[in-house]
């Protein structure tokens, strides 16, 4: 029983790879490939005049908090090495 699942789980692995062969080796897709390969500049320049241009409105936005530096000198050390240690 096994024999016959094995032989048709390999009839399927090359039916499936030479169904992949057979795709990518038509004329068809050779043909639909080159034409995009040769189009590609046109494609990009109408995709890239379509794009809006954004207004930055990121000016001034970050400010510095020097409060920080107090916060964490007020705590305590942090011990992480001693959980690790055995008692």
């Amino acid at each position: 029983m096994y024999k016959i699942i094995n032989l048709l789980l390999i009839i399927a692995i090359v039916l499936f790879f030479f169904n992949i062969y057979k795709y990518y080796s038509s004329d068809k897709n050779i043909r639909k490939i080159n034409l995009n390969r040769s189009n590609i500049e046109t494609i990009l320049q109408s995709k890239i005049s379509n794009i809006p241009i954004l207004k930055n409105d990121t000016d001034n936005v970050i400010e510095f908090n020097s409060s920080f530096s107090d916060e964490t000198q007020d705590q305590k050390k942090r011990n992480f090495w001693d959980l690790l240690k055995v008692k």
